[in-house]
């Protein structure tokens, strides 16, 4: 065998236990052995000016131990000063551990140490005197059959999926791809089945870091109820990178989201739990490094249990990974302080590399057919319900358990309260589609770390029977997609066609929602246990148009993404209330004829708030949406790491109005029982309480009938939520989605007809038809038996006693 010949056809034994060599130390000049050997790694080929392994001393060797012992999976520091080491390829037939040193010039010293094993598919060494701080990598050997699936290449350093911290840039080109872009005459290679390519990726991919296990944080979750719960999505660089309130070295990084100055808007929104998008080590799509762009969501992962570096601050950065670590770690306690909770969206449905002729950077090289998801075919081709290329194969165990590891270690060592789950259906996919009893789900109810988080799953998938909405097990509540189609149909969508003369409709939907989607949350063994709370409500999510763009666009406008337009949903259920756009001026235009279309969207703005915030349910804020932030119509700005994206702070008037609604529909929230339901409403009287939980009534005070439901032309509904003790406001949701002013008969308080109840009556807290959330005058608070509702508006009412 030649010195740059590969290890695949290396026989393997299970029994062989004759290693007597863990490491092979070469120099520049060395020629490999004739024979390959356990213990022994001959060099692949190297790009010419590739470094060379560096020589070290054999590492020392602990007591034997059973063969049946699977260490932890990942690279951790034992008491001794060593680290231990174990990584999952069970489809290979030698593993290198690379231990990397950056010498005076910048470039990387690498030594390379045999791992022993497999056991049970794991490879494993303890090596002494490691520190953390220390960079590696592994180099996988074996065989180069991607037909089979299996593509084993050591000349490509590969990133531990376990890795605690991370460190150096993804550098695109050939040397980061398994299989040669093009031939020796430059000719482009299609062919994703092809050839191995023998260049190095050392100096091309990032490097683990050896990072000590933090000690578990000191204990002071909020443990915010979920029917108290108000959630806000927010990204960790564009929440706070144009806050000038904070100093400037904070913005944009963890420390900056818990600055007092953003933990103050937090609070003053009324919002209990922080949903960050990933803040996992991520990378951007080849596609987009070659246009210039890079993936502003980091919905790509690189490693789950990584921190993203980019967000910390410079200082943290210099210091190293563990420095990293830490400052996410004093986000989440300083959030805590607080009050607020904070959530992870975590995408373990699909990795950065991509599809077959994808990066070949971790998982694909250490067990392509054990972590992605095949479609069973030959030649072997990756199964994609993700929409990315690859997707991870959730029937195996291995891919479980790194998902619940890496849950386990942020809920645990870093202190998160729950993660939200990206594509989850593709995480409980078994053989034939998706499975509700699906093991993944069932650890998650039963894990006596992960059960007690808030869990929310993205329900869905673009898989065959990827819309699951509704069909995961408690503990886990869901995103309402139903919810948000909902509020946006009745309240742009049918206004923009009956304003074309078409039909208008949508009150039923709307009510079911507005009680907490009985329906799709309710039904269960046995029924209803789930409740209200288990339905996160939306209106905008980070994909999407914006709030104020909703109401200004009909159509995307996503040409800076790169794509031809094409990218993002065209269903956007929007209504640009007349005119496509927002004002060339700006939205305090004064000017025909945005003087009559500018009100009306705003008080379409304020109407989807209060549906939001007064629904049954657990709402869900999008950062910037309190106060009209807008994309300029890009409806998948997933690449616009720019203005476009980021949060601003510096409002006009319109975004003040806008942000003092929001408050005190959040403190409305907050203050009234009745509007935080954790149980369905039954209609009926509950146990020791007098009054039905839950009413309707049409325009003229009587309660709806069967047939109103349905009618043709009904646009009002007034929606009656009773206190649930002695002292708590009852509550009256009074609607108008029609395009006419209307005159509307409120129905009688719980209980003003009953014999020597005390009086009640309704005082009108908020209209949607107010700029700001004071009435005008006191007249306009106060009200008698009937009330005119403008076209298209939401009152509020609360029982007082006179």
């Amino acid at each position: 065998m030649s010195a740059s010949s590969e290890r695949q056809d290396t026989p393997q034994s299970t029994t062989d236990t004759s290693r007597s060599d863990n490491e092979t130390s070469w120099s520049a000049t060395d020629t490999a052995p004739s024979e390959t050997r356990r213990g022994v790694r001959a060099t692949p080929q190297r790009a010419p000016g590739a470094p060379a392994p560096r020589p070290v001393v054999r590492p020392l060797k602990r007591p034997a131990r059973h063969r049946s012992h699977v260490p932890a999976l990942g690279v951790h520091p034992s008491s001794d000063g060593g680290i231990d080491v174990a990584v999952l390829a069970s489809h290979a037939t030698a593993m290198d551990l690379c231990l990397i040193d950056v010498d005076e010039s910048g470039g990387f010293q690498e030594r390379r140490i045999a791992l022993e094993g497999p056991v049970y598919g794991v490879w494993h060494i303890y090596v002494p005197d490691i520190a953390p701080g220390q960079r590696y990598g592994f180099r996988a050997y074996g065989p180069w059959d991607p037909k089979a699936g299996l593509r084993h290449n050591p000349a490509k350093l590969l990133v531990d999926p376990y890795a605690r911290g991370l460190v150096g840039e993804l550098r695109y080109g050939p040397e980061v791809l398994g299989s040669p872009p093009v031939d020796d005459d430059g000719t482009l290679l299609a062919d994703p089945y092809g050839p191995r390519d023998n260049r190095d990726s050392i100096a091309h991919v990032p490097h683990g870091v050896v990072v000590g296990l933090p000690p578990l944080p000191r204990v002071n979750r909020p443990r915010v109820p979920w029917a108290d719960t108000v959630i806000y999505e927010a990204h960790v660089r564009g929440l706070t990178l144009l806050n000038e309130n904070i100093p400037e070295e904070l913005r944009g990084t963890y420390a900056g989201v818990a600055h007092p100055a953003t933990i103050e808007h937090l609070t003053s929104l009324g919002v209990t739990t922080l949903e960050l998008l990933p803040i996992h080590a991520s990378a951007t799509e080849t596609r987009l490094a070659t246009q210039g762009l890079t993936n502003y969501w980091g919905y790509n992962t690189l490693g789950f249990f990584a921190p993203n570096s980019a967000y910390a601050t410079r200082a943290a950065r210099e210091k190293g990974a563990g420095a990293v670590l830490d400052e996410v770690r004093g986000m989440v306690h300083l959030l805590h302080e607080a009050g607020i909770e904070v959530l992870l969206d975590v995408v373990h449905n699909h990795t950065c590399e991509g599809g077959q002729d994808g990066l070949h950077i971790s998982w694909r090289g250490l067990d392509n057919p054990v972590y992605y998801l095949h479609d069973g075919a030959s030649p072997a081709a990756l199964a994609d319900v993700t929409g990315t290329g690859n997707s991870l194969d959730h029937r195996r165990p291995r891919v479980i358990q790194m998902a619940l590891d890496s849950l386990r270690y942020w809920a645990q060592n870093v202190g998160v309260d729950g993660f939200r789950f990206d594509l989850a259906v593709t995480l409980a996919r078994g053989s034939f589609g998706f499975d509700p009893d699906h093991a993944f789900l069932v650890a998650l109810q039963t894990d006596p770390v992960l059960s007690g988080l808030k869990l929310v799953a993205e329900p869905w998938d673009v898989g065959p029977g990827g819309w699951q909405t509704g069909r995961f097990p408690p503990p886990l509540a869901e995103w309402n997609d139903r919810f948000r189609d909902a509020m946006r149909g009745f309240w742009l969508e049918s206004p923009r066609r009956g304003s074309h003369g078409e039909p208008m409709r949508g009150l039923p939907e709307l009510a079911t929602r507005l009680a907490g989607s009985a329906d799709l949350f309710g039904p269960g063994d046995p029924p209803l246990v789930r409740g209200p709370v288990a339905s996160v409500n939306y209106v905008t999510a980070h994909d999407g148009f914006t709030l104020a763009d909703l109401v200004a666009y009909e159509h995307k406008r996503n040409h800076a993404n790169g794509e031809g337009n094409h990218d993002g949903t065209d269903n956007n259920l929007s209504w640009n209330h007349g005119l496509e756009g927002h004002t060339p001026g700006g939205d305090d235009a004064t000017t025909e004829p945005w003087e009559a279309i500018v009100p009306l969207r705003r008080r379409s703005q304020r109407n989807l708030l209060a549906m939001l915030l007064l629904s049954a349910g657990t709402p869900m804020i999008t950062a910037g949406d309190e106060s009209g932030r807008s994309q300029g119509g890009n409806n998948n700005a997933y690449v616009q790491d720019n203005e476009v994206s980021w949060m601003p702070w510096k409002l006009d008037t319109a975004g003040e109005d806008l942000l003092a609604t929001t408050r005190f529909l959040a403190k409305l929230r907050h203050d009234h029982p009745a509007l935080r339901a954790d149980s369905f409403f039954l209609g009926t009287p509950r146990p020791y309480e007098p009054h039905p939980d839950l009413l309707w009534f049409s325009e003229t005070g009587e309660p709806m009938s069967v047939a109103g439901w349905d009618a043709p032309g009904r646009h009002v509904l007034q929606m009656l939520r009773t206190g649930p003790g002695d002292d708590d406001a009852d509550v009256l949701l009074v609607i108008n989605g029609g395009l006419s002013d209307v005159v509307v008969t409120l129905p009688a308080p719980p209980g003003s007809a009953e014999r020597g109840a005390p009086a009640k009556r309704w005082d009108r807290v908020w209209d949607s038809a107010w700029d700001r959330p004071e009435p005008p005058d006191e007249e306009e608070r106060r009200c008698e038996a009937t009330t005119t509702l403008d076209a298209l508006s939401v009152q509020v009412y609360l029982t007082t006693s006179p």
